[in-house]
């Protein structure tokens, strides 16, 4: 029996199926680059989340925005030049109002609102403080 017509056959379907091989390594090989860039961008990604991260505990909370009305931000300066905590009719006087009932009996709303959103701290009954 002669095999050669037969191992002539057999050499173009081995030189196809090497063809192929040499193609099938070289799109694993880019496939491994591509996937090594994607691994290390994403380390990158791990490492800066984790920096933001810790970076934005040390960063002051932003002061939430003032209820439109033009007394909070008057308020808000008279805080800011008080020594200590004030009470509603100490806001009035800052304004130049007379301690009048219907001078001050807003005052006090007002700055219950500024507590609510966090502007301010009660330090006692009717007395109030910039939040430090």
């Amino acid at each position: 029996m002669n095999i050669q017509p037969l191992l002539e056959a057999l050499e173009p379907q081995e030189q196809a199926a090497q063809a192929l091989s040499d193609d099938l390594r070289e799109q694993i090989d880019g496939l491994q680059n591509r996937l090594r860039k994607v691994e290390t961008h994403l380390e990158h990604l791990a490492i800066t989340r984790t920096t933001v991260t810790s970076l934005a505990n040390r960063l002051p909370a932003a002061a939430p925005d003032l209820p439109e009305h033009p007394d909070y931000p008057r308020i808000l300066a008279a805080f800011n030049h008080a020594t200590g905590p004030i009470r509603a009719k100490d806001v009035c006087q800052a304004f130049g109002h007379e301690l009048l009932p219907k001078s001050v009996e807003g005052t006090p709303a007002k700055l219950k609102r500024l507590l609510r959103l966090g502007i301010l701290i009660e330090a006692d009954t009717g007395s109030f403080a910039r939040k430090p």
